[in-house]
């Protein structure tokens, strides 16, 4: 019978574990229980995954990156301040801290893939549009990184500003702003693509 108890015993206790908020289960972690950690994995690992996916395209770097950040956040968990954001603000802001990292350290290629169906593309095209890209690369990397990043989450990944605001810990304003300056520091660079014949 007692082990009955002790089964039923472990079971609640998952089950108020489950049932506890953010700030409550980093407590418990910083207390010393290493296992309460699991369930923070458990509850972030799927929106993690999913932003480090639209960001790298590749499964292989999202596992990789994934676990990263993961062991990242465990280790500086001390150094997390909820009065300055969201225990899910800041693990993203990891991830987006890491990929950005991983992906200097290797640059995509413009076709990582080959598309499904060729197009009747003419050669011009194809040459135009790596120009374009070649152009793009260079107006990125001749911005200060705080607005690149804004650019990059914005207009290529598609995020809302008020997240971007949440990841980059800055007020809404400030990242409208930084967004307006990347736009008009990248005109001369795409200005050759943006004109009307």
């Amino acid at each position: 019978m007692p082990p009955c108890r002790y089964k039923k015993a472990e079971i609640d206790g998952d089950e108020r574990m489950l049932r506890m908020d953010d700030a409550s289960v980093i407590q418990r972690v910083l207390a010393g229980e290493r296992e309460a950690y699991r369930l923070l994995v458990k509850r972030y690992q799927q929106s993690v995954f999913g932003l480090l996916h639209h960001l790298t395209r590749d499964y292989q770097e999202c596992e990789d990156i994934a676990q990263e950040v993961f062991l990242a956040a465990y280790v500086h968990l001390h150094a997390f301040d909820a009065r300055r954001s969201s225990f899910s603000t800041w693990l993203c802001t990891i991830a987006r801290n890491k990929c950005v990292n991983a992906l200097k350290k290797h640059r995509p290629l413009v076709w990582a893939e080959l598309p499904e169906q060729a197009g009747p593309r003419l050669p011009e095209a194809i040459v135009g549009e790596e120009e374009l890209f070649r152009q793009l690369d260079a107006g990125l990397a001749a911005l200060p990184p705080e607005q690149k990043r804004v650019f990059v989450l914005a207009e290529l990944q598609g995020l809302p500003h008020e997240e971007i605001a949440r990841m980059e810990q800055v007020p809404l304003g400030t990242v409208k702003s930084r967004l307006s300056r990347a736009k008009e520091k990248l005109r001369p660079f795409l200005r050759h693509f943006t004109e009307q014949p």
